[in-house]
């Protein structure tokens, strides 16, 4: 199996969806997902035997592509976004 980089899952998201004109609508299912990300963590429900409807997994994967998708219609790369703030951090901790 390939090892996927944040560029191939933002690319992979833009030509699946990319609605610019729904930024909004982008932001307000990711705080839905954010929600049901809670709901699945307080009640600790886990994916097994491959089902993953209603888990941590399932919810984190749903908060990941609304975040890609967030940056694909602000032409934000998030790979390069990753590496700078990283160096930035490495400079604020290191004092």
């Amino acid at each position: 199996m390939n090892e996927l980089t944040l560029k191939d899952l933002q690319k992979y998201i833009k030509n699946k969806d990319y609605k610019p004109d729904m930024k909004h609508a982008y932001f307000q299912k990711l705080i839905e997902e954010v929600g049901e990300l809670a709901e699945s963590l307080r009640k600790d429900k886990r994916m097994e035997q491959g089902v993953i409807k209603g888990t941590i997994e399932e919810e984190l994967y749903d908060v990941l592509y609304y975040i890609l998708a967030i940056a694909n219609v602000h032409e934000i790369d998030l790979q390069e976004c990753f590496h700078l703030k990283e160096e930035l951090n490495m400079k604020k901790y290191q004092q």
